[in-house]
């Protein structure tokens, strides 16, 4: 049975990673974005090598720039029915933070550009198709950040917010359509390897499979926003 295309917008070793091959092991075909195209067809490499069956592509793009982000669909919708859009991409931020008055401005606008307008525009990608039938999912990736504004996060705060507000917009105008949006709070960090009883992070395997469950959801109770954080919070 014919699945469709899940695209994931910004897929590293992490939860990008993850949500990839859980897409792909229900049988999606999955087209995975990112700057670094290299690694990217390592990754996609990878999750073939454990499974078979598994359709990757791997595409090149860079969400500060539209005419990129127009081109890497163009690649996209040649494999097929886009059904569900991810849009992980993460918010590079100074650590340890700086003062407020040491952010450079062409950084901080950068760090608005990615989740906002690189949401914007691979939104305005895949919605007419989702519209026309009637159906999919688009999922985005938020922070504690989202919702919380702290001592030397402005430029993450910031892009984080704006995320959220184009989420929340987004499933007002298209629950109605049958089009499933939703934002999820990752409050914590994702951790590099299994989780133990000692560990502290988010495993990201088990933070896919929300994003699964959050696809498959019955559209008379669908979540538009939900938090996730490990077991054992650091405070």
């Amino acid at each position: 049975m014919y699945m469709g295309v899940a695209v994931v917008v910004g897929v590293g070793p992490g939860l990008g990673f993850s949500i990839a091959k859980r897409f792909a092991q229900e049988g999606y075909t999955v087209a995975i974005l990112a700057r670094n195209l290299d690694r990217l067809m390592k990754l996609a490499e990878e999750i073939v090598e454990s499974m078979a069956t598994a359709q990757l592509f791997a595409i090149r793009v860079d969400c500060s720039d539209a005419q990129s982000i127009k081109e890497a669909f163009e690649a996209v919708h040649s494999l097929g029915v886009v059904e569900v859009l991810v849009y992980n991409m993460c918010t590079r931020f100074p650590w340890p933070h700086v003062q407020f008055t040491d952010i450079d401005p062409q950084s901080f606008q950068h760090s608005l550009t990615l989740p906002s307008m690189g949401a914007f525009f691979c939104c305005k990608e895949v919605l007419p198709g989702l519209v026309k039938r009637r159906r999919g999912t688009i999922l985005f990736t938020g922070a504690a950040a989202s919702v919380r504004g702290e001592l030397g996060f402005a430029e993450l705060a910031c892009g984080k917010f704006a995320l959220r507000g184009l989420a929340q917009c987004l499933a007002r105008e298209y629950h109605p359509q049958g089009i499933h949006v939703a934002h999820i709070m990752i409050d914590g960090n994702i951790a590099a390897q299994s989780i133990t009883e000692e560990s502290s992070g988010l495993d990201p395997d088990s933070v896919a499979n929300v994003y699964w469950q959050l696809h498959v959801q019955d559209k008379s109770a669908w979540t538009q926003e939900l938090d996730l954080r490990p077991f054992c919070e650091i405070f």
